[in-house]
């Protein structure tokens, strides 16, 4: 198929029949058909002015695209940021009522109800920022 492509280029192909099998050649053979390659169609200016405009859509689309996803990337680390503080503040959170519970286990005589009301309130606050 290349062979009739590049010959067809370069002038006229033809077909040879030698000893029962079909050859192709640049060169005429004794008794051989000239194969005529058919003329490109000449172009069509509706079409070219379709293709140049279907193109622009195309990169107009691609940069949108590229924009949303530029876009997401950042909200996506903005919300991965937001979360790791998040966890951090309710680790914390959850360390000071672990610690106040221990006090408040610990706690003799008079400081036995302060420091139950203050493991209460580290329980309330931790409840209120990690409600998992």
């Amino acid at each position: 198929m290349h062979i009739l492509i590049v010959a067809a280029l370069a002038g006229a192909v033809y077909k040879c029949t030698v000893d029962g099998r079909i050859t192709y050649s640049d060169i005429p053979c004794a008794g051989g058909a000239v194969l005529e390659a058919p003329a490109a169609p000449s172009p069509d200016p509706a079409a070219g002015a379709t293709l140049r405009r279907q193109q622009k859509q195309a990169d107009t689309l691609e940069k949108a695209r590229l924009k949303r996803e530029e876009r997401e990337e950042r909200d996506a680390a903005r919300d991965a940021k937001a979360a790791a503080a998040q966890r951090k503040k309710c680790d914390q959170l959850k360390l000071k009522k672990r610690w106040a519970d221990e006090d408040a286990r610990r706690a003799t005589g008079q400081a036995t109800e302060a420091a139950r009301l203050r493991a209460h309130r580290a329980g309330e606050a931790m409840s209120l920022e990690c409600p998992h």
